[in-house]
This record gives C-alpha cells, structure tokens and sequence, in this order.
C-alpha cells in the first residue's frame, strides 16, 4: 500500500496560528516605525524655519514680514504637516506645524520660538502631551 503526504489541517491551522501571533506583534512596531518617519519632517522643517528666521532678522530688524512667500523665510509645504507663523512680531516668532489628519497625524502640533523653545502643545488622544520638547513617540518621550 502506497503512502499518501502532505500536511494535516491541524498542522496547517497551528501555523495559521502561528502566523498570526507574529503578525500582531509586528504590525503595531511597523506601523509606530512608520509614524516616527512622518514626524521627521516636522523636526526638520521647524529647525529651518529657525534658522530662515534668524537670517530674516539679521537682515531687517525684525520678524514681521517674515514667512511669506518672497522672503529668505518662506513657509514650507509639507506632506505631512502644515506650516504657520502665528507670531510674528519686531522681536518674536513663533512657528507651527499642525499635522495633517489625512496621513495620521491630525491633532499633532509641533512649534518653535525665537528662543529656540521646542513644544508639542497639542497631542491625539492617546498620546501623552510634554510640552517641553518635541516629542517622538506616543509615549510623550523626546
């Protein structure tokens, strides 16, 4: 009598099984991994804008007048968050960049001063705020 081979379906159901206990541990660091590549951007661009903005004021004297389009400090278009100088005075600045909700990131704000004092005053639910720096993961570590 021949032998027949092949798999059980309780072999193939233990590794349906297996296959899922991996695939719920990984896909919450993927997707997290992922995150944290987005929020680079933020960091980046309000760095620059500091800079930009310091360079703006070497030149005139003031901040006012900054951030529009023209100037040695325009405001960058982001895929990932969205750019506003809500301060602009003869001797403050202040720089935001709101998340787009659209790629995961609504509820996010990021800002930056003339001092160089990094916040994040607006977090998503579930996050955990700190308003003294930038903050990296959901955790509200910097």
């Amino acid at each position: 009598m021949k032998r027949q081979s092949g798999f059980t379906l309780i072999e193939v159901m233990m590794v349906v099984v297996i296959l899922g206990i991996l695939a719920s541990i990984a896909l919450p660091a993927y997707t997290d991994y992922v995150l944290r590549g987005k929020l680079a951007e933020a960091y980046s661009e309000l760095a620059s804008m500091r800079v930009k903005l310091e360079q703006y004021f070497q030149d005139n004297r003031t901040y006012e007048g900054a951030c529009a389009a023209g100037t040695i400090a325009p405001l960058p278009v982001g895929r990932y968050f969205t750019y506003t100088c809500p301060t602009l005075t003869a001797t403050a600045f202040t720089v935001r960049a709101d998340g787009v909700a659209a790629e995961g990131l609504g509820g996010l704000r990021y800002t930056i001063d003339q001092n160089n004092a990094r916040a994040t005053p607006l977090v998503p639910a579930g996050w955990t705020s700190n308003t003294g720096c930038w903050i990296r993961r959901k955790d509200g570590s910097c």
